[in-house]
């Protein structure tokens, strides 16, 4: 018999993702045959507009299929320093910028680079479920702050200055939200910066993927942009995946100071090396190329949103606020638990409301717990409207049956 092999105390800290999780079953259901609606999946339902497939194509046949720099081709880093001065206001050399196999990559590299056992990085929760466990994963330790409904799941200053530590490294801010949708204010940007400017051994890392997916007229900005002074200890995170519609192309990409840049660097150098050579060429064109098909998704996001909040605040025992972006919305699902479900069960946790649903109505959600707030759970609508229509009938339905 083979010896079962010991795994690393590193991999033992760590959970499996639950929003792959979630939408892995669901596929699985449905190649079953079972008429399940998946709703887990953070992923643009839109396809990838034509001009930036055309780019890759071309690079494809113009035989851009080689090795590239580690973290990526000069002209990618150039259209990434445009788009930050154009959109942002921020001024970038490409020595200056990293390109990663998607925004995951981005962040486990920023991690791998600084991190060291007995540093702190402040998560506020709700969270994306990874980066508790890429700082894990580095050997720091993640603090979490929780920052309920009733800051409409922000970060507040106060609750800042209390978490930071002399061990803290790290500051992750995640604007639009993964999984609320919450969206910080210029103010309250403004806020966190003062604090930060009280304590000059935190870096910010900005997670800024949902940028473009803001609703309702809201103003966007990223921290270093409101707060010039941060500018040498922020990593301002971005990408294609989102916005362009785009995640199957793992194209992530950062700026920052050189010297975590070169650090990063080195960590793809003995990792991943460089990403997909026709993505990058992709990105390209959808960086530097027409940006007209942003206002369609945006509307028809939001249009989704708008149907989903209201159809879920019509569910009994569920309340749902009105996220400012990104594609999810978090309700609290607190008024069903100590509820029994159709097939007797009690619904305790959650998790067993999540379970419940799918088994009762096979409708797939992700339940608050994996994103470090338990009494909740997360939507993705970022799926057909006839899709969206038919799984509130279901969760209505579900949550009616309650007893």
């Amino acid at each position: 018999m083979a010896a079962d092999i010991q795994l690393s105390d590193a991999i033992s800290r760590v959970k499996p993702s639950a929003t792959i999780a979630v939408t892995t079953k669901a596929n699985e259901m449905k190649r079953a045959g079972e008429d399940v609606i998946g709703l887990g999946a953070g992923e643009p339902d839109f396809d990838t507009p034509e001009n930036i497939k055309e780019a890759a194509i071309r690079a494809i046949r113009d035989g851009k299929t080689k090795y590239t720099p580690s973290d990526g081709i000069p002209e990618l880093k150039e259209a990434i320093c445009v788009k930050f001065a154009r959109e942002n206001g921020l001024a970038y050399k490409p020595s200056q910028v990293n390109v990663s196999p998607g925004g995951k990559a981005v962040i486990f590299n920023a991690f791998m680079a600084t991190l060291n056992p007995g540093d702190e990085v402040v998560i506020p929760a709700p969270f994306w479920v990874s980066y508790p466990e890429m700082v894990l994963l580095a050997g720091a330790t993640p603090v979490t702050v929780i920052c309920g409904p009733n800051a409409n799941y922000k970060l507040t200053a106060e609750q800042l200055d209390a978490a930071i530590t002399p061990r803290t490294k790290w500051l992750i801010l995640n604007s639009p939200s993964n999984p609320t949708g919450a969206a910080y204010t210029r103010a309250e940007l403004k806020a966190l910066a003062d604090v930060l400017l009280r304590h000059p051994h935190v870096w910010v890392l900005t997670d800024d993927m949902y940028e473009h997916l803001v609703y309702d007229g809201f103003e966007y900005s990223t921290i270093a942009q409101v707060e010039p002074a941060l500018y040498d200890r922020t990593l301002t995170m971005n990408g294609v995946s989102k916005a362009y519609a785009m995640t199957g192309w793992r194209i992530g990409y950062a700026a920052g100071p050189e010297k975590l840049i070169g650090a990063m660097r080195k960590v793809m150098d003995q990792s991943t090396s460089n990403p997909c050579s026709i993505s990058q060429w992709a990105s390209v064109e959808a960086l530097n190329g027409t940006q007209d098909f942003l206002p369609g998704f945006r509307a028809a996001y939001q249009a989704r949103r708008n149907f989903m909040v209201e159809g879920l605040n019509h569910a009994a025992g569920l309340h749902c606020p009105k996220p400012e972006g990104a594609f999810y919305v978090y309700p609290s699902c607190a008024g069903t638990i100590g509820k029994k479900a159709p097939s007797g069960t009690v619904i305790d946790t959650d998790k067993t409301f999540a379970s419940e649903l799918l088994v009762s109505e096979k409708v797939a959600i992700v339940f608050g717990e994996a994103f470090g707030l338990p009494g909740t759970f997360r939507i993705s609508y970022a799926t057909s409207d006839a899709a969206l229509k038919e799984a509130l009938v279901r969760i209505q339905r579900f949550c009616a049956a309650l007893s």
